[in-house]
């Protein structure tokens, strides 16, 4: 567990800009096993990268862990890299997927944002990802094609 340098640090800084070299991660004890691990962020946000202006959300992660599982703390200072990161809601939800699975190469991820009505809508992107040749690539292209509109 040496790689886990931000746990127990009551020094760690909380980014001003998008960090994505700050999530760490350490072995699964059950690779062997499936099971789903869920994280939820009710306090997300980010910048419209037109208006600047703040958008609010809740992002929740599920993820089928292989090897590697997220380290929550790295999680959180990550998540709040966003405050200053100017993208569109839907960039957001596929810039956390696809650094996550750059850092776990999870078996099965999803990710999704619900994020707060600006102008009357509320967007709430969606995107997952299961790994290629495998069962869950299969799982993740019928959930996707299959998954409620709503929350």
């Amino acid at each position: 567990m040496t790689n886990l340098t931000l746990l127990g640090d009551k020094n760690a800084a909380i980014p001003s800009n998008y960090a994505p070299d700050i999530l760490e991660a350490f072995p699964n004890k059950h690779p062997g096993n499936d099971y789903l691990v869920t994280l939820h962020c009710p306090e997300f946000t980010s910048l419209c990268p037109i208006t600047g202006q703040p958008d609010f959300a809740a992002i929740h992660i599920a993820y089928i862990p292989d090897a590697l599982l997220v380290e929550s703390k790295s999680l959180k200072l990550y998540l709040f890299s966003f405050r200053n990161h100017g993208d569109f809601h839907e960039d957001c939800v596929n810039i956390i997927m696809k650094d996550l699975i750059r850092l776990m190469q999870p078996k099965y991820i999803e990710v999704y944002g619900a994020y707060t009505p600006r102008g009357g809508i509320a967007i709430h992107p969606y995107a997952n990802y299961g790994q290629p040749g495998t069962r869950y690539a299969e799982h993740a292209a019928a959930r996707l094609l299959n998954r409620p509109l709503t929350a």
